[in-house]
């Protein structure tokens, strides 16, 4: 019989081969959405099915499968939660979920897509959903197919994809915190809304050369401690962050010369995002050890680095003054007191990686409520856009004026991910108790971040989140750090004690 040490170092192997050929999936996927010739999207999608169904031969392998049959067995492996027996029992989840997936519906997804993603991008550029529609009809016919080759075990078909990106969540723990989230917010949209006092946005939509952007962004996100030696910015239609590996993460963003927070709070996301790539424990990589635990804890991380931090007083009571070097013109004249006001700034808007804190939740909550009924068979693609505009008036009092700033606006349906937008409002959440607990623990983040001090916060983060990989499941892992389960209440006082002072309203 081999010794457990054999097997498991087997096992290793497998896994980080797979891993280094998804890696080479994200450095197609990256150049795709930067710098791919539109001539060279169907070879493009041909390359990435091919890499798709390598990738599912090997996590598929029979010898995988009875390696972790035997290493399941074993006592000696280690500790409950050490490496070892984390890398098995994240092996053993993945191993079940892909053998569950035909060979030739993995690599149809992954051609679909990529040509879905061509599309969509054409389609938003004309503000024409009938342009995108074929490709959304497929899609989710076969999304609805994953879900039922996956299985749901008694529960709705969108169990099994939103489980691909917060294991263990269904929809019924999401609707539990969802809903007083919704009742919460629905109470202080309206009280902000009849303030007396209101910001000056105009401010922010002044010209704010490009280049500077670039450069100021830039800056402002080494600062915060995003490693560009390890990393690149580049523009792309939709902002996004890409972990190769260790030592390559790609983030990118778009710019609006005349819209200062587009870019550089996209940025801050991003970078958010990429520190935690940066973070992870890079002797582990290929392994669950070395692999972010959940995109709800992802997210967590670059809402608190964009919001928590990049939207705070103190953030800004240090680095306004090298705003308005940057931006004579537009800034030159501007109070930090009026700044902070426009970039705060709280009203009901189309498009959703513009939103303000406290909208923001409910453009993912619409979402949330039409991805289930497309999963479900009850909602026909080819009414998303009047079901999107319905519900959308519904939530914010407004009527999208066309497609680009309504069902068109996200890439993430061209590109399959189905079921992931709620981990966007769970990060929020997260955010709000990991920060304070991070508060607590440092003493005082906001004195820190007026003296430019951001690196505290940075290796709490490492610590804390980065460097446990996938060792505890999200929920687990936030009540394990911050003493608390998973709760709105946290994120809820939080925007009532920053948005209640700006706009001089309280609590009924």
């Amino acid at each position: 019989m081999a010794a457990t040490a054999e097997l498991y170092q087997e096992l290793v192997g497998r896994l980080k081969e797979t891993s280094l050929l998804g890696s080479c999936v994200n450095v197609l996927g990256w150049d795709e959405q930067t710098y791919l010739p539109t001539q060279g999207a169907e070879h493009r999608s041909n390359q990435l099915g091919l890499l798709a169904g390598m990738i599912h031969d090997r996590a598929t392998h029979p010898r995988v499968g009875e390696l972790l049959g035997e290493l399941g067995q074993r006592s000696d492996l280690g500790e409950p939660d050490s490496a070892p027996v984390v890398n098995v029992r994240e092996a053993r989840r993945y191993y079940d979920r892909a053998t569950k997936l035909p060979k030739s519906l993995v690599e149809e997804l992954s051609r679909v897509t990529s040509l879905g993603q061509q599309a969509w991008v054409k389609a938003r550029k004309a503000s024409d959903f009938a342009q995108f529609r074929p490709w959304l009809e497929k899609i989710v016919e076969l999304k609805r197919q994953e879900a039922r080759c996956i299985g749901f075990d008694g529960g709705v078909p969108y169990d099994a994809l939103l489980d691909e990106y917060e294991p263990g969540m269904k929809v019924g723990d999401v609707q539990a915190v969802f809903t007083p989230l919704r009742e919460a917010l629905v109470k202080m949209v309206a009280a902000i809304a009849g303030a007396s006092k209101k910001p000056d946005v105009m401010i922010l939509h002044r010209r704010f050369p490009v280049e500077a952007q670039r450069v100021f962004a830039t800056d402002v996100a080494k600062r915060i401690g995003f490693d560009f030696e390890a990393g690149r910015l580049d523009v792309t239609a939709h902002p996004f962050c890409n972990g190769i590996g260790p030592g390559d993460c790609r983030l990118t963003t778009r710019y609006n010369e005349n819209h200062f927070p587009e870019a550089f709070f996209g940025v801050l996301h991003e970078a958010g995002h990429g520190m935690y790539e940066q973070g992870l424990d890079r002797g582990a990589y290929g392994t669950p050890m070395g692999d972010s635990v959940s995109l709800g804890i992802h997210e967590s991380q670059s809402r608190m680095w964009e919001n928590f931090v990049g939207r705070s007083r103190p953030f800004w009571s240090h680095f306004y003054p090298q705003a308005q070097a940057h931006f004579p013109d537009a800034l030159g004249t501007v109070s930090l007191c009026d700044f902070y006001g426009a970039i705060n700034d709280v009203r009901p808007s189309f498009i959703r990686v513009e939103a303000d804190e406290v909208t923001y939740n409910l453009h993912i909550m619409l979402r949330f409520e039409l991805e289930q009924p497309l999963i479900s068979g009850d909602l026909n693609p080819a009414d998303v856009p009047t079901v999107w505009t319905e519900t959308f008036t519904r939530y914010f009092g407004i009527v999208p004026p066309d497609d680009r700033r309504g069902c068109l606006q996200d890439v993430h349906w061209s590109g399959g991910m189905l079921g992931y937008f709620p981990t966007y409002a769970l990060g929020n959440m997260y955010a709000a108790q990991l920060y304070n607990a991070a508060d607590r623990d440092l003493g005082g983040l906001e004195g820190q971040f007026a003296k430019g001090e951001f690196q505290p916060l940075k290796e709490w983060l490492n610590k804390h989140i980065h460097h446990k990989g996938k060792q505890y499941r999200p929920q687990r892992l936030v009540e394990m750090v911050t003493g608390e389960k998973l709760s709105p209440q946290p994120l809820i006082d939080h925007l009532w004690r920053k948005f209640g002072p700006l706009y001089g309203v309280g609590r009924e």
